[in-house]
């Protein structure tokens, strides 16, 4: 119990810290003066959610992911390494019918294709490598994220350089990279992405900030000072220190 509403302050205390930072980069969003916020609750509670989705929402956090992203109704979402979809479903419900999600993994799986599958209209699969992972032609984007899997694209022959601008390129001028992993602890830099599956921070935003963005944001919801980050991240309890930030491209 105690866990729980240690975790349950974090999480209130990131989003009070997150709503400053929101009111006053709001004006600089694409479309914003024109674009209601969403409708957290009704979002969460979607029957385009399926229910092991809702089942995993106490331990992945959307509404706090939502409101890290500042994503709207309209929105254009570039999810990358989408993995069974769960980030891609949420930002699908999250941007509505006049929205639009794009998944991107080098192999797509089956989970993936059956959400596509299930709503052909708001979602559309890219089986492309992550290093080239939009198309060129393709309308650019209000939005790219990249959760939990940073530190796995690092045990790949990927140019995370060449992956790193093209998720830069894909965005609309002023749009937003929120990406999230597990901690490492400082200065162990990329040595653990494939003993602990956990990757160091800093080592992380000096990729993404030397491919152009700019730090915007840190949602510290899914902190947790009490993991010692010394061991695989699955052994965390309750569950790994994460470090979730909002990145944007300059207009």
């Amino acid at each position: 119990m105690a866990q729980l509403m240690n975790r349950t302050r974090r999480g209130f205390t990131a989003s009070l810290a997150l709503l400053g930072t929101s009111a006053a980069l709001m004006s600089t969003l694409p479309g914003c003066a024109a674009t209601p916020a969403i409708d957290l609750d009704a979002v969460l509670a979607s029957p385009l959610r399926p229910v092991d989705d809702r089942k995993a929402d106490a331990r992945r956090m959307p509404a706090d992911l939502l409101r890290l992203s500042l994503v709207r109704p309209g929105m254009s979402v570039l999810d990358i390494s989408a993995g069974g979809g769960y980030t891609t479903q949420v930002f699908s419900v999250a941007v509505g019918a006049t929205g639009k999600v794009w998944a991107q993994a080098p192999k797509p799986g089956p989970a993936l294709l059956a959400r596509a599958k299930a709503t052909p209209s708001a979602i559309e699969v890219l089986a492309r490598p992550f290093d080239d992972p939009f198309p060129a032609g393709a309308p650019r984007v209000d939005l790219v994220t990249l959760v939990l899997s940073y530190h796995d694209i690092v045990n790949t022959p990927t140019d995370r350089m060449k992956m790193n601008r093209a998720m830069f390129d894909a965005l609309k001028p002023g749009g937003r990279l929120v990406i999230m992993d597990h901690s490492g602890r400082p200065g162990t830099g990329l040595t653990e992405t494939q003993t602990l599956h956990r990757i160091d921070e800093a080592a992380l935003r000096r990729e993404i900030e030397a491919a152009g963005f700019l730090f915007e944001a840190d949602g510290a919801a899914w902190r947790n000072p009490a993991d010692a980050r010394a061991s695989h991240y699955r052994e965390a309890k309750p569950s790994s220190d994460k470090f979730a930030l909002r990145f944007a491209r300059p207009r």
